[in-house]
This record gives structure tokens, sequence and C-alpha cells, in this order.
């Protein structure tokens, strides 16, 4: 595909992932025009003031500020709506999604309307050994959506996403938190826009604690979110 690229980046408390993550973007988008925009809400940990610093020597970063209000799914949403690239990628900014894997998703646009990172498509791994629980929920939310949804996507849950610029246009995100990409992709694809699969390893994040809930109960209670939206969205749009 051809034309710019903006990559969302939503960031809380992130400061000793955010930078390296902006340089490995920078440098696997080489030869590509692109704009990085970090979404920053209002971290404690000062990952504003980093991106600030690094974005005063690489024009392509842009920062916008978010005081008063938070969210995964809200934070994404702002950045796509102040994107001017042509496709837009996001992703999470601990460094358990490797940046050099959004070339491949651009480029998958070529053949498709949304590319998407997936844990579970063939050559794809989950290894995130340092949250065993939020691995068995993952795969287990997912078989549920496979299930009641459709097959076509193996990985509703990813948040590694990366979509055509009349694709957000016409589907704007809703939910609380990671539900929202169940229902993104699934009323993409019910509207006929044409999902890919990028397999790619899902590594521990590099530093940091993970905005996910760590105990049992914590789990449950955002798990139950997921398996009310695939409800919902059966309901709404069918298999």
């Amino acid at each position: 595909m051809s034309g710019t690229l903006s990559a969302i980046l939503p960031t809380f408390d992130e400061r000793e992932n955010i930078v390296p993550l902006l340089e490995r973007l920078a440098a696997t988008l080489a030869g590509v025009p692109h704009e990085l925009i970090v979404v920053d809400d209002d971290s404690p940990d000062g990952t504003a003031a980093m991106v600030e610093r690094f974005a005063a020597t690489h024009p392509a970063v842009h920062l916008v500020p978010r005081v008063g209000v938070r969210g995964l799914r809200s934070a994404i949403q702002e950045g796509i709506d102040r994107s001017q690239g042509d496709a837009v990628v996001w992703m999470d900014c601990d460094l358990s999604m490797p940046p050099e894997v959004v070339r491949a998703l651009y480029e998958a646009l070529g053949a498709a309307d949304v590319a998407i990172g997936s844990r579970y498509a063939p050559g794809g791994v989950d290894a995130r050994s340092d949250v065993p629980l939020h691995r068995l929920l993952s795969r287990a939310l997912n078989a549920f959506a496979r299930w009641l949804l459709g097959p076509d996507v193996t990985d509703y849950t990813t948040g590694f996403v990366c979509a055509r610029r009349r694709v957000v246009r016409e589907i704007r995100l809703r939910g609380e938190y990671g539900e929202y990409c169940v229902d993104f992709l699934h009323r993409a694809r019910k509207r006929g826009f044409r999902i890919v699969e990028v397999p790619y390893r899902n590594t521990p994040r590099a530093h940091g604690v993970s905005k996910t809930g760590t105990t049992a109960l914590g789990l449950l209670r955002r798990g139950w979110q997921y398996v009310r939206t695939s409800i919902r969205l059966r309901l709404e749009w069918g298999r």
C-alpha cells in the first residue's frame, strides 16, 4: 500500500518503554511516510516528558496529552481522530508487540482493508510467561468469540490493528477496554471489509506493570466484558 501511515500509541506509565518503541518504529518505517502519535493519559511517571524530549529531534512524533480523562479505547479513538494518514495502526506500548511487525501489517493492506497481528494464526505465539492467567483467559475468550462470531478471525482480542482510513472513518471504536477490538473486528467483517492476519510472537512486557487486573477475580470481571460484547454482537449482527 502507498500513502502515509499514522501509528497511534496509547500510553499510561510507559516511561521506560516509549522511547525504545519510538526508535524501533522509526527504524522499521524508514522509507514509509509516517507519523507517530502518542496519546498519554497524564502518566505520573513522566512518560509525556520523555516523548516531548524525543519529539524535539524527531518531527514525525506528536504528543497528545490528556488530563482528566483515561481509557485505552478512548485514547486510541482520539489518536485516530487526530491522525492524518491514509492508514492507521495501533498497538500496546509495553514492547510486548514487536514494532517491526508494523511494516508487515501496513504492507498487508495492499490486499485487505484491515490487517491484524495474530497470536493464534499459524506461526503466531503467545509467549507472555509473566502473565499466565492473562494468557489462559485470552485463549479461552478467543475460542469463545470464534465459536460465537465465526472462525475467520483467530485473534479477536489482539489490540494490534492496522486499517485503511475508510474503515476507521466508518467504524468508530466502542467499549470500555479491550473488548472494543472484538466489536471493531466483527463489525468490520460484517460490513464487508476484508481482514487478513499477520502472525506474531507476543512477548512479556519489557518494563512496568500490566494495566489489566492481575488477580483471578479482576481478570474474570474483565473477561465478562468480552463475553457480553461477543453475545451482543451475535444478536445484533449474526455470525
